[in-house]
């Protein structure tokens, strides 16, 4: 399973929906595509019992010799320091090359190939609280909505099918990656970073490549699984979950934050053989 974009720390993420998904699978290995954690927009005065819930459920599967490989991205970008570090099944790395079924995939958040992102970070981080501010008034106008009976909309959405230079920047991109992947053999690249979700054929004059995107879990909710030697998008629907809480689980709904934080600390303990990280 690959999730990207999650941005746990911001108003906009839904952990909550998240977490449902996470509890709902039994994946033998994760990889969390960036952005994960936003660095850049972190308020300790904000993080839910769903947004620690979640990474609870990652102690978890690491607990149980999931492998999970984190690759870094734009908003977690101060773990790039630490490209190559491994505690039990958990690697963290800037980029990732799997073997599956004897196809080699290439996986990497994607901010590399963002221009304003390599020569105007400020100008980036700016309009990442702008975005961060839309998500907020959406999620207040979708509250509303809802009060009066009516469906959900994506103010995000709409604004990036109907810029031409957003549209276009989503075409750069996915061609950009397409023909370094098809110049280096692979068979599939994957991403994150662009927040749009994609499963397609791309085709340059030097041949072809299976593109994927993860997307994200701040307006599309949504993840890339592969199961069986096959690849899928997983769209999160609020209905299919409606009723299901994973009682086997359901424990960890009541906990404070506090409880959760404290028995993550044994988890990692357990990992790391190191029994003195108990008492913290």
């Amino acid at each position: 399973m690959v999730i990207s974009d999650v941005h746990l720390g911001t108003y906009g993420c839904h952990a909550k929906e998240l977490v449902k998904y996470m509890q709902s699978i039994k994946p033998k290995t994760v990889v969390i595509n960036g952005d994960f954690i936003d660095v850049w927009q972190f308020n300790k005065r904000y993080w839910p019992k769903a947004h620690m819930q979640v990474i609870h459920r990652l102690t978890k599967w690491m607990s149980k010799g999931v492998k999970i490989h984190y690759i870094t991205g734009n908003h977690d970008e101060l773990l790039r320091k630490f490209n190559g570090f491994k505690l039990g099944s958990l690697s963290i790395s800037n980029k990732l090359l799997l073997e599956l079924d004897g196809k080699k995939v290439w996986i990497f958040h994607g901010d590399v190939f963002d221009v304003t992102m390599q020569h105007s970070k400020w100008l980036a981080k700016l309009g990442s609280t702008g975005y961060d501010l839309l998500i907020l008034i959406n999620t207040l106008c979708n509250w509303v909505s809802a009060k009066m009976g009516r469906g959900k909309l994506s103010f995000s959405k709409k604004i990036k099918n109907s810029v031409k230079s957003a549209v276009k920047y989503i075409n750069d991109f996915e061609k950009t990656t397409a023909e370094i992947a098809i110049a280096n053999g692979y068979d599939y690249v994957l991403c994150g970073h662009i927040h749009h979700p994609e499963f397609k054929t791309v085709t340059t004059g030097s041949g072809s490549v299976q593109y994927l995107n993860s997307g994200d879990w701040i307006e599309n909710l949504t993840a890339i699984e592969y199961h069986q030697g096959e690849w899928k998008i997983f769209h999160y629907d609020e209905k299919e979950f409606m009723h299901d809480e994973q009682e086997q689980d359901g424990k960890i709904i009541e906990m404070k934050n506090s409880e959760i934080f404290s028995e993550m600390l044994n988890e990692f303990a357990s990992l790391s053989g190191e029994k003195n990280l108990k008492s913290l």
